[in-house]
């Protein structure tokens, strides 16, 4: 690369000087506005072999990995390969390995995208463990739960996965519809502890007509312990040939429908509890703003 003729012209006047502000304790960054150097290389260059002030590096920094990053990119190794090698990612290879000569390029095109393409396969691997460990330990974090946090779950559930009552359209029947395994589980976990006998379940199946319907049928009987005669009618969604289906595998098992029988009552006290549940958040928040 070159550069204006003028500019560096004197390097070793620069490098003394930049040498001088490294030694005074000033940072990259201080030198570069100092000596007006606006280009990395040339800085690079200029910093060579000098450490870096203390106050400047990173309190938390993982000082045997960079150690090593250092060592390895000491010995040619790219960024690519550092990250398969070490598991960390190239922003932080790049910044502790920043002051470090480039390596010349030993392969080829391929090889590099190869390399590059398990460093990101690694670091996919990395965050889904990451993700993984988040969810497990919020999920231990949670605990038992009482009857009452049971039941204020399951009002604020139904809330918002039930049919509700109008008033031009009067529904005070229990109707709760999901796909989702858990929400169901919890669900009925809910109607136990309000004493709901499961005589007064009724269950009805919604899938798409060209999935595997039986096999969902016999996943939700299993899923709820009920016997199949407590089962109505599945309810077949026609296929529009128009459409790509989204919902499709193995995992796709339609929505669940759970009636409960002779309910009227039951959805006033829920809708009633639903309202307690409002006016008791609202005062809380009005109490932490006094």
């Amino acid at each position: 690369m070159t550069h204006a003729p003028g500019k560096y012209a004197d390097f070793e006047g620069l490098r003394e000087r930049a040498v001088a502000l490294r030694r005074a304790g000033l940072s990259r960054r201080q030198i570069r506005d100092r000596l007006h150097v606006d280009n990395n290389d040339i800085l690079n260059r200029l910093l060579r072999g000098e450490p870096a002030p203390e106050w400047t590096k990173r309190p938390n920094a993982r000082d045997d990995l960079r150690e090593k990053a250092r060592e390895l990119r000491l010995r040619g190794w790219t960024y690519d390969r550092i990250q398969v090698e070490l598991g960390c990612s190239k922003s932080s290879i790049s910044l502790w390995v920043r002051d470090l000569p480039k390596p010349e390029r030993k392969r080829s095109p391929e090889e590099a995208s190869a390399i590059a393409r398990r460093g990101w396969e690694a670091t996919l691997r990395r965050r889904e463990e990451e993700r993984q460990r988040t969810k497990q330990q919020a999920k231990q974090a949670v605990g038992n739960l009482t009857p009452r946090e049971l039941f204020l779950l399951g009002v604020g559930l139904y809330w918002a996965e039930g049919s509700k009552d109008k008033p031009y359209d009067r529904r005070e029947n229990v109707v709760f519809v999901n796909s989702d395994p858990g929400m169901i589980q919890v669900y009925l976990s809910w109607l136990d502890i309000l004493g709901i006998e499961r005589e007064r379940l009724r269950f009805n199946v919604m899938i798409h007509e060209n999935a595997d319907v039986s096999g969902a049928e016999d996943y939700w009987a299993e899923l709820t312990g009920a016997d199949r005669s407590a089962f109505n009618k599945t309810t077949l969604k026609r296929h529009n040939p128009k459409t790509v289906r989204k919902n499709v595998g193995d995992g796709y098992r339609g929505c669940l429908v759970i009636k409960v029988l002779k309910s009227a009552d039951l959805y006033r006290r829920i809708e009633g509890s639903w309202y307690g549940i409002v006016l008791g958040a609202t005062q809380q928040t009005d109490q932490m703003s006094v």
